[in-house]
């Protein structure tokens, strides 16, 4: 049995846990990242890499910002998967007024369409040019078994399916939803069932998206039509024709509809949006996924603290999940060293410093998790199609979409900056 000491560990190798852990390695903090999933060399992730991912990040500018600040962005640059977008329209089928989001102030970009997979290979090659530095160690393919407290002044030892043991003065979990650490830690959380399912899918258009994030509004839920990055020869010659779906739907429909041959699907999907961007000549990768959210009524215990969907998940409506994260990345990285500067460099995960981090995010990401959940509750279900609801909805968004200088400071809370 091996015993190894650092700075932090983080628990959690996905795309917030590994940002992290690249942040505070390039500022020459010591940590350990373990990752409960496989390692994959090279071939796996160019296999991956083949095909397209029904799936896609809504990347804010503050979170491309932070991609860039690691080392990352460029990876993703390169690889030509990315779609960017300059502007988010949002409307409803059953109701007057359409919101149409966009920054005229700056270079109009509000931000960029990534599949998954892409962003995790492009901090996986970051990741293998940091470990180099000696601020960082990988470990993939094992499991956490037990976390031990050891008091205030010591932290955190962590011991592994294989048998090492690290330890740290700060432990970090970032290992989602059902996170092992929040549990470990008896971090209790709200959840709240939307009742809902949503269907995902990739397909190609009749018309092209013109760099535009389409969100339409249907009593049955939100329906989301996000740019994808054209990636064959065939999608480069006919571009922006490609998108991701992300349509939301009361459980037993999204399972009638899921059963249904894929050109049915199609069909149903293009009349749902009342042909926006004409019929649907392509559907694949065709997947589902139960809408719930969750808070965790602490971030913060003892030498831990929480980050991205161990903390908090968010209905997709929005598709500011992932953002969410990058931005607690942001706070916490930002406080450990502010205070390990204040300190002289001694005091590092200190109940202080994490307390800070918590006062910093959770309301933040309370307000934005209600925010998505009245939105949703604004426009689907039986309550929603009630006609004095409907009316206030429409005028609403009639009236704020007249509003410029309101419109502007949407765009921009959306981008993150």
């Amino acid at each position: 049995m091996s015993k190894s000491s650092s700075q932090t560990l983080i628990i959690g190798g996905g795309i917030v846990g590994a940002t992290l852990a690249l942040k505070l390695a390039q500022n020459k903090h010591p940590v350990i990242l373990i990752d409960a999933r496989p390692k994959l060399s090279i071939q796996d992730w160019e296999a991956k890499l083949t095909s397209r991912d029904a799936r896609v990040y809504a990347l804010s500018l503050a979170s491309i910002e932070l991609l860039k600040e690691i080392g990352a962005w460029d990876y993703i640059v390169k690889s030509g998967r990315k779609s960017d977008y300059n502007q988010m329209q949002v409307w409803q089928l059953n109701g007057m007024g359409e919101l149409l989001f966009n920054d005229e102030e700056s270079s109009n970009l509000l931000g960029s369409m990534v599949e998954p997979f892409v962003i995790e290979f492009a901090l996986w090659q970051r990741l293998q040019e940091v470990a180099d530095s000696g601020y960082l160690t990988l470990i993939s393919g094992q499991k956490v078994q037990a976390l031990d407290w050891l008091g205030e002044n010591s932290g955190y030892q962590v011991t592994l399916d294989d048998g090492q043991q690290f330890s740290a003065p700060l432990l970090v979990g970032a290992d989602g939803r059902g996170s092992f650490v929040r549990r470990q830690a008896g971090i209790e959380i709200d959840t709240l069932d939307y009742q809902q399912t949503a269907i995902c899918c990739a397909i190609q258009t009749q018309k092209p998206h013109n760099a535009t994030a389409r969100q339409a509004m249907l009593p049955t839920g939100t329906l989301a039509l996000l740019p994808l990055a054209d990636i064959t020869d065939s999608d480069k010659a006919n571009p922006q024709h490609w998108q991701s779906i992300v349509w939301s739907l009361p459980r037993n429909r999204a399972l009638e509809l899921l059963a249904e041959p894929p050109r049915v699907l199609a069909d149903k999907l293009a009349a749902a949006c009342h042909y926006e961007l004409g019929v649907i000549d392509t559907i694949e990768s065709i997947a589902s996924f139960d809408l719930t959210a969750q808070h965790a009524k602490s971030y913060i215990a003892p030498n831990l603290a929480l980050i991205g969907d161990a903390a908090h998940g968010v209905h997709p409506l929005a598709g500011q999940g992932l953002n969410l994260g990058m931005l607690d990345v942001t706070a916490l990285a930002s406080q450990l060293e502010r205070d390990f500067q204040r300190s002289g460099g001694n005091a590092w995960g200190k109940w202080q410093t994490l307390s800070h981090y918590e006062r910093e995010r959770r309301p933040h990401n309370s307000m934005m998790m209600h925010s998505f959940s009245a939105i949703n509750w604004l426009f689907a279900g039986d309550l929603a199609q009630l006609r004095p609801v409907q009316q206030l909805r429409s005028e609403g968004m009639y009236r704020v979409g007249k509003i410029k200088p309101l419109m502007r400071l949407f765009a921009k809370k959306a981008s993150g900056v």
